[in-house]
């Protein structure tokens, strides 16, 4: 069947409705080049099941389009692959009703393939002290000591990125055993720090206030002028540690050590409901994936 669909692809001629809806959303969206190609095969296979059924994209209604699905799953296109070509099929239909093509969206009342949920990827306990080793080594010690002292936090609460860049010395004067942290929709929580990471943001703490740029700055991690981070600048640290420590960069990113404080404390034993306090989620769903 997919090797039919193959073959019909390549000798279909293409509604013109397809090109007009493109350049639509070419000139409303500026979309892609590679957005384009895709919404073009996705409606191109549309219009193949049709086809099979002697309807085409302005006359097809909702019974056609669900045999349009069933010939999808009868080529064991994935649930992603069905939800994006309904998705660009959704799309273009939106396009013909306001364009006047059409009268109707036969598309509303279709319903979406369920789709598995995505298991965030977390680094190993190894592979965290091989980043921690490699911020050892950076220079200058100054560099070394504020990418120390930012992974040794995020890995001790689990901080978004946003959260942590946002830090205010203040908060670590006095060498604190906890944080507040201000988080999504400004709710507050308060966090553990661990030796570890104390240790780490005292010592930073006393390299920042000797440099004159950093001092009157109110933030813990600031750059040249006093503003904090970027979250950008400390993802292309991590980036640069992955490389040093010969770790594939595609699977390091602050997110990704969020994933690993909270996978690495279940591990330990860690019961969910003090894994949702410590990561700030509103919901204990979002916990449990």
């Amino acid at each position: 069947m997919a090797r039919k669909a193959r073959l019909a692809a390549s000798v279909i001629v293409p509604d013109p409705l397809i090109d007009g809806f493109l350049q639509a959303i070419s000139a409303m969206r500026a979309a892609s080049v590679n957005t384009l190609s895709a919404y073009r095969r996705d409606l191109l296979d549309c219009q193949i099941g049709l086809e099979i059924r002697a309807k085409t994209l302005t006359n097809c209604d909702m019974d056609d389009l669900r045999g349009v699905i069933f010939w999808w799953h009868q080529r064991d296109l994935k649930p992603r692959s069905v939800a994006r070509r309904l998705s660009a099929l959704r799309q273009f239909m939106g396009w013909a009703v306001e364009d006047g093509v059409r009268q109707d969206d036969p598309t509303t009342w279709l319903d979406n393939p369920s789709l598995p949920a995505s298991v965030p990827k977390s680094l190993s306990e190894t592979e965290i002290t091989q980043l921690l080793k490699m911020a050892t080594m950076l220079e200058p010690k100054s560099a070394s000591l504020q990418a120390l002292a930012m992974l040794e936090i995020l890995y001790a609460t689990g901080l978004r990125v946003s959260e942590l860049v946002s830090l205010l010395v203040v908060q670590f004067r006095r060498n604190p055993k906890t944080i507040l942290v201000k988080g999504k929709g400004g709710r507050e929580r308060m966090v553990p720090l661990g030796e570890t990471a104390q240790v780490a943001a005292a010592r930073w703490i006393e390299c920042r206030d000797a440099n004159p740029a950093f001092v009157q700055s109110d933030y813990m991690f600031p750059v040249c002028g006093g503003g904090p981070m970027s979250r950008h600048q400390f993802a292309s640290l991590l980036k640069k540690l992955a490389l040093a420590a010969n770790i594939d960069v595609g699977r390091v990113s602050p997110h990704k050590l969020r994933h690993s404080f909270a996978t690495h404390m279940l591990n330990r034993g860690a019961d969910l409901r003090s894994l949702q306090s410590l990561l700030g989620h509103a919901d204990i769903s979002t916990t449990q994936i």
